[in-house]
């Protein structure tokens, strides 16, 4: 009897397998356009940023140190902050080109 019982649970296990592999195909493909093609994108995006770099661009560090470049090379750039003071920052220490309106700046002076 007990050995019936073990074949019929093979059985059953048979079947559910196409639908377990099914599901498991479902979750991958939902993972890799929900977190993995959105990650590549940013990364790509990254790059694109930090090689389309220039004199004049503004430009915002990690630590959220504003400036504008003034000179870029290989690996770093030298920004100028404030007062002309000149700081050289590695290039993956950029997060963003600055969105900073000049008349926001002119009304706060």
């Amino acid at each position: 009897m007990k050995s019936m019982n073990i074949f019929l649970m093979a059985q059953g296990a048979e079947g559910g397998g196409a639908s377990v592999f099914l599901m498991w195909g479902i979750v991958i493909i939902i993972f890799y356009f929900f977190m993995i093609r959105p990650q590549q994108k940013r990364q790509k995006d990254a790059k694109a940023f930090r090689e389309g770099l220039k004199k004049g661009d503004k430009v915002v560090t990690i630590g959220g140190i504003h400036g504008k470049v003034d000179t870029v090379k290989e690996n770093t750039v030298i920004i100028t902050v404030e007062d002309g003071i000149k700081l050289k920052v590695e290039k993956s220490a950029l997060s963003a080109t600055a969105q900073v309106n000049e008349t926001e700046l002119a009304n706060k002076a």
